[in-house]
Parts: C-alpha cells; sequence; structure tokens
C-alpha cells in the first residue's frame, strides 16, 4: 500500500478550527474530500484544501510507480499545535489581557485502496 503525504507549517488558524473539517474527510476519496472543502464555509478549510492538493500532487508526481488519483483515499488528515504568538490587549484601569494567536501544523496523508 503506497502512501503520499503533504505538511503545511505554521498556518495562523487555531488548531482545533482545522479538526473541525479534517474529521469530515479522513476516509474519504480524495474528490469528495476536496469537494467538501472547497464549499465548506469554514475559513480553515481554505489552507487544508491546499494541503490535500500537494498531497494529490505528491502521489501523482513524486510517487514511484505515479499512483492514480481515482483510486486514493485520505487515510489521515490532522493538526497539531504550533508556537503561539503572544499579544496583549489594553483593558481598564491600565490592566492588560492576554491574546493568544494560535498556529498549526497541518499534515494530510493519502493512500491508495491496494
Amino acid at each position: 500500500m503506497a502512501t503520499q503525504k503533504a505538511t503545511a507549517k505554521y498556518v495562523r488558524v487555531a488548531p482545533n478550527k482545522v479538526r473541525q473539517l479534517t474529521r469530515l474527510i479522513v476516509g474519504a476519496p480524495v474528490a469528495d474530500a476536496e469537494n467538501v472543502l472547497a464549499f465548506s464555509d469554514k475559513g480553515a478549510a481554505q489552507p487544508l484544501l491546499k494541503v490535500l492538493r500537494s498531497a494529490m500532487a505528491n502521489a501523482e508526481n513524486n510517487a514511484e510507480p505515479a499512483l492514480d488519483l481515482d483510486s486514493l483515499v485520505v487515510k489521515e488528515a490532522y493538526a497539531n499545535e504550533g508556537p503561539t504568538l503572544k499579544r496583549f490587549q489594553p483593558r481598564a484601569m491600565g490592566r492588560a489581557s492576554p491574546i493568544r494567536k494560535r498556529t498549526s501544523h497541518i499534515t494530510v496523508v493519502l493512500s491508495d485502496n491496494r
């Protein structure tokens, strides 16, 4: 069973938001997963779709022998936590509140049905 993988690091979307979408595409054929992400309203769908298309291109161009895109399914898709950007928001009476801008490392693994 041949697999291909693609990763995007330091994506400025919280991992929890990406994980909502990864649950939808795991186990689906790549054409169905692409449609789900292309028509999703969520902002995290764009970077995840980009990683999925990158993994499809890797399967087509970098695998030996080249994998057939029609037989590929999403074997794994996950979003790990990247470094957090720490910022502060001014509040009343001279106080400050922390703001955590989270980042994600998104990985998609494709596999053929063999």
